[in-house]
């Protein structure tokens, strides 16, 4: 059970300080483009270096999928841990919401920083651009935290830094989620097209997710 609530504290984090950012800084400079990814990966190498020895950090849906096909954890634990990151992911899309209602600074967004399609040229554009994100973000998880081929306690770093990279292409395609947690919670409060194509950004990372285990899995050399 600790480690589900880790995982819903650390995804609570995530969601909050990144979508947040997004909501207070904008996203429509280069400026604002920049300081939202930094504050996703700054989020995750905090979140990787506080909870990481409690739950391994996922805090995202489809890294969770990707770790559980590649055989490092049980299902059982797997389902524990999408409960705890979609609860946390809630939490912070409600605290954003609440944050609109009680701060002066508007919501630049317009939508709590959840994700979109239109500027990926509708849901196919923004289904390929997530599963190609997600599956190269996956695949540095999966490399890095390898018990035997993987990078130790920098790992975090690594990971938070590939965020940034991911985010700092694809925020203006998708706003960016490789997350399905971090897209759900927003989404949720913010209703209209953010609820109606939120499918989007469940779907497409879980697929990139499972695509990057395949591809980890068959990179990986066989005990011998």
């Amino acid at each position: 059970m600790k480690k589900y609530i880790a995982e819903c504290v650390g995804t609570f984090v995530l969601t909050f300080l990144g979508c947040g950012t997004a909501m207070f800084l904008g996203c429509g400079t280069p400026a604002g483009v920049v300081g939202t990814a930094i504050a996703f990966g700054l989020a995750v190498v905090a979140m990787a270096y506080t909870i990481g020895e409690i739950s391994g950090c996922h805090i995202n849906p489809a890294i969770t999928l990707g770790v559980a096909l590649s055989g490092r954890m049980s299902w059982k634990d797997a389902c524990g841990y999408w409960v705890g990151q979609v609860i946390g992911g809630i939490l912070a899309g409600a605290c954003l919401l609440l944050l609109t209602k009680v701060v002066a600074a508007p919501d630049l967004t317009g939508a709590l920083g959840s994700n979109g399609v239109a500027n990926a040229g509708g849901v196919g554009g923004a289904f390929l651009v997530e599963v190609i994100a997600t599956f190269l973000f996956v695949l540095v998880v999966l490399g890095t935290t390898d018990a035997k081929y993987g990078a130790g306690k920098p790992a975090g770093l690594a990971i938070g830094l590939s965020l940034i990279l991911i985010h700092l292409m694809c925020i203006n395609l998708t706003g960016t989620s490789v997350n399905p947690a971090r897209s759900i919670g927003p989404a949720l409060f913010a209703g209209g097209d953010a609820l109606k194509d939120v499918w989007v950004f469940i779907c497409a990372p879980l697929v990139g997710g499972a695509l990057s285990a395949c591809v980890w899995k068959a990179m990986v050399p066989k005990e011998k």
